[in-house]
């Protein structure tokens, strides 16, 4: 069998559903399915066992141990020469499996990634994050470069890191790795420059695109880019030299929103309590960088959705990606960098459940 399809799921049978679905269509059929309940309470299996008549698939169960050990868990039990790993809220065009497979042929590797794109039926909400996590105005290239964007260069890459959304890796370079770490964010960054760093080589297949649903709502997608910022610094600990100044964007945005929040409020209680006129300035020019920075991103947003709805959404998203990121970010630096906890010490709550 060349290729091994590894799902980690928890909480999401709807999602499971659709990207099973997706699978049944794939116009290349030598793969298998591999789903692992990662302890949800809210299981997938008999979602699942609607697709056993049609796909190669595997079902298993076992307790929540995070994405990346659940990976793992369903490597051990794998028989492809390729592993491809996804996020059960993806959803594959008929011809992925085959632009993979023909790409390999062309072009030799050991790990790959895929970019992701927002579906026609995506909710408003979903496009706009959709639009901040691959926008360029909001640093979204910092997730992989052009890999998040359908197109760009094929081929290999010196320094391509895929993401575990849609990465794939040959099984035998897989096991030499030992796999995803014990990271619970941040663990398929990890996972990608150990590759690059063990010499591997790896490559972005442009046509091997997904669509990416994404988080549902802003409270949710607030979480995960600040889990994600939180990880850049511990990235950096086990990976010395491979922060760059682009990382460092979203704590720069966020400090400098504040700071312009705190100087028309100070501006505000000046003009009330001193000369009206001599502070007018205080209590309105910083909302002017604000607000310019707010209608880029609407109309960009606007025009690249063909929607005004999904360009007012993207201006909140937009915030919540970078200042989500950027508080993650310092609380991190601050645990990590200045009070020098360790990684699990300074994350045992929430970041090690």
């Amino acid at each position: 069998m060349r290729y091994s399809f590894i799902v980690p799921v928890f909480n999401r049978p709807d999602e499971v559903g659709e990207l099973l679905e997706s699978l049944t269509r794939q116009t290349l059929k030598d793969f298998e399915v591999i789903i692992v309940e990662d302890g949800s309470s809210t299981p997938c299996k008999d979602v699942c066992d609607k697709y056993t008549a049609n796909l190669d698939l595997h079902y298993y169960l076992k307790e929540n141990s995070g994405p990346g050990q659940s990976r793992n868990y369903g490597a051990e039990r794998a028989q492809g020469e390729w592993l491809i790993v996804l996020d059960s809220d993806v959803v594959l065009p008929e011809g992925y499996l085959a632009a993979v497979d023909d790409s390999l042929k062309a072009y030799p590797c050991d790990a790959w990634g895929g970019p992701d794109a927002a579906h026609e039926s995506f909710t408003p909400v979903q496009k706009a994050i959709s639009y901040s996590m691959t926008s360029f105005f909001t640093t979204g290239g910092i997730r992989g470069g052009s890999s998040t964007q359908r197109g760009g260069r094929r081929g290999a890459l010196d320094k391509f890191y895929p993401r575990s959304f849609n990465m794939g890796i040959r099984h035998d370079v897989y096991q030499q790795l030992g796999g995803f770490s014990k990271m619970r964010f941040g663990e398929d960054i990890d996972f990608s420059y150990r590759i690059v760093e063990s010499g591997h080589k790896t490559a972005l297949i442009p046509e091997a695109w997904v669509w990416h649903k994404r988080r549902t709502d802003l409270k949710k997608f607030f979480r995960q880019v600040y889990n994600s910022g939180i990880a850049r610094i511990n990235l950096e600990k086990r990976h010395p030299g491979t922060l760059k100044l682009v990382h460092l964007l979203p704590t720069v945005f966020t400090v400098g929103v504040i700071a312009l929040i705190l100087v028309s409020a100070v501006g505000r209680a000046l003009m009330h309590y001193v000369d009206r006129d001599q502070f007018y300035w205080m209590c309105f020019a910083p909302w002017i960088p604000i607000i310019l920075y707010s209608v880029i991103i609407f109309i960009d947003s606007s025009i690249k959705n063909k929607s005004l709805k999904v360009g007012l959404l993207s201006v909140p998203a937009a915030f919540t990606q970078l200042m989500g990121y950027g508080f993650g970010f310092i609380e991190s630096w601050w645990k990590r960098c200045i009070l020098k906890k360790d990684e699990f010490t300074a994350f045992e709550k929430n970041f090690y459940k």
